[in-house]
């Protein structure tokens, strides 16, 4: 079924008739680009201000609201934004108090990465934190808009790249709706993650709304947004407002994501991404998910890695570990600091040949840097380590001899050669891994 796109702007607003007149220029031929999606425009005009036009989609049939519009700013920089309207608290310029318009985060996203690809080059890209009317909309709508002055609003490059934007903008079909809480005006974060990343968002909460926030906003956020989960730039945050926030998702039972995690959806659909965390949730609350190869459906599992298995490789090679898992058909788990956990997500049916692939990349990143053995079914690990004790007691004293001996380098020392294994220990450990000695 063909989209209907109804574009609103002020006859007053010099920025939303140079992108409305473009959007014209872009329309009157009578070929549709190949590339561009195929809807249905209307255009609309108001003789005020977009933002008290309460209720203007009143008599329209649409799908989608999308307001063209000027963007001012205390600190005028060339800009082309997105944002959603509405207001967490007062209503200072529009729209009613405490209320939020119906956003639209797929359109939303894929608005700003036409925009980032059309931009011109003295120009930035960015979302704007949800502000202003009009609140008063029962269809999903966003402004799209040129700052941030005069010079900018009729600046013909700026609104042909807008029109473009607008006109080619398709929403990904993976796109995962989010909330954004903290930032600046221009939500720096949430921009960086819409571009790279399936996280399309909708409501974004400025740092200052946040100490403001209540339970009834934030359901108003998930539920205008159409959102699944929520993101929140913590930096952005003190801890008495993180922690307020985080009390108030939880119990509203909204997931938050952390950037990597939202940049580690990989292929899934949200439904099976939120039962791959509800089973990471079983293993340790808070625990981070990120995925690799896995795709499709089908019923979950946990496996779980010998953890001094999994400690050696990561000692010897983490970076490669985690690049190891890119081509395996899992999700990996982490602590909220990041530390990886013994225990994988994967599909149930591919669960012995996962154990076994996650084996073989461990063994084969320890045998790369350590001296190992193999017997039978165990590996063994054997390390030589410098022992700054047993250099005390022959008399060494601290500093670039010991560094010289760590490195396995004889020192003299009053006249004795003091060599590497006179001062060092031996470790062995021995891992057994069901297959070893067959795959060998």
């Amino acid at each position: 079924m063909t989209m209907k796109v109804a574009l609103v702007n002020s006859r007053k607003d010099v920025a939303g008739c140079n992108i409305r007149h473009h959007i014209e220029l872009c329309l009157s031929g009578n070929t549709r680009p190949s590339g561009r999606p195929e809807r249905n425009y209307e255009f609309f005009y108001v003789d005020g201000r977009l933002i008290h036009a309460e209720g203007v989609d009143a008599g329209i049939d649409a799908d989608l609201l999308i307001f063209l519009s000027r963007h001012t700013s205390v600190n005028p920089v060339p800009v082309l934004t997105v944002h959603a309207t509405g207001n967490f608290r007062d209503a200072e310029l529009g729209g009613r108090p405490r209320t939020l318009a119906p956003a639209a985060p797929a359109m939303m996203q894929a608005t700003l990465r036409a925009l980032a690809r059309h931009c011109p080059g003295n120009y930035r890209v960015s979302y704007e934190i949800t502000h202003h009317g009009p609140t008063g909309l029962t269809h999903p709508s966003f402004f799209v808009e040129i700052g941030s002055t005069e010079k900018e609003w009729a600046d013909p490059a700026a609104g042909r790249a807008v029109a473009e934007a607008v006109l080619e903008a398709e929403p990904l079909t993976n796109a995962v709706p989010l909330i954004g809480f903290g930032g600046t005006h221009y939500a720096v974060r949430e921009t960086g993650i819409s571009l790279a990343t399936r996280g399309a968002f909708g409501h974004i909460a400025h740092t200052r709304e946040i100490a403001s926030l209540d339970e009834d906003m934030c359901r108003s956020m998930i539920e205008r947004s159409g959102a699944v989960a929520a993101y929140i730039d913590r930096k952005a945050l003190d801890h008495a407002c993180l922690g307020q926030l985080t009390g108030l998702l939880d119990h509203l039972g909204v997931p938050r994501l952390f950037e990597s995690e939202i940049a580690a959806l990989g292929k899934l659909s949200w439904e099976t991404y939120r039962a791959v965390r509800d089973l990471a949730m079983t293993v340790s609350p808070g625990a981070r998910c990120f995925v690799h190869a896995l795709e499709g459906t089908g019923p979950l599992t946990v496996i779980s890695l010998d953890p001094v298995l999994l400690a050696e490789a990561a000692k010897t090679g983490e970076p490669d570990l985690i690049r190891g898992f890119e081509h395996l058909s899992l999700a990996h788990l982490a602590t909220q600091d990041n530390r990886l956990l013994q225990q994988f997500v994967v599909f149930r049916k591919d669960s012995s040949e996962i154990i076994n692939a996650l084996n073989t990349l461990c063994v084969k990143i320890i045998r790369s840097k350590e001296i190992t053995a193999t017997e039978r079914d165990c590996l063994i690990i054997r390390k030589v380590r410098f022992d700054p004790q047993k250099a005390r007691e022959l008399g060494v004293p601290a500093g670039p001899a010991y560094r010289k001996l760590a490195l396995g380098q004889a020192v003299d020392h009053e006249g004795r050669v003091i060599l590497p294994e006179m001062v060092s220990v031996r470790t062995e450990t021995k891992i057994h891994i069901p297959g070893l000695e067959k795959n060998s």
